[in-house]
């Protein structure tokens, strides 16, 4: 039965497999000894701590973790977007709207 954080990583590459491989630490170990766990993550990989023998978290190294954010999309700022249509430059005329008479 695949592990809860097998289930919620959901990015290709994560599997079950690798987290089965992650070291683990109890809380309270991985609190005791904190610079030495995140060594390791940026030695050795991905730390995983459990609480009552449950996953509870993955302590990563930074660039581990900037891979796994979603890329920046492309796209331009509206402001820059509008600008670059250049609008100023059409001549738009608009006929004078005096309004329209109803029959009372």
């Amino acid at each position: 039965m695949p592990s809860s954080l097998a289930k919620r990583a959901k990015r290709p590459g994560f599997s079950s497999v690798e987290l089965a491989r992650l070291e683990q630490w109890k809380l309270e170990d991985a609190k005791a000894r904190l610079s030495e766990v995140v060594r390791r993550a940026e030695a050795a990989g991905p730390q995983l701590v459990t609480v009552r023998g449950r996953e509870a978290a993955v302590i990563l190294a930074p660039e581990q973790y900037k891979r796994l954010l979603p890329k920046p999309k492309d796209e331009l700022p509206q402001s820059r977007f509008l600008k670059g249509l250049r609008l100023s430059a059409l001549k738009v005329e608009r006929e004078i709207d005096r309004g329209r008479d109803i029959a009372l």
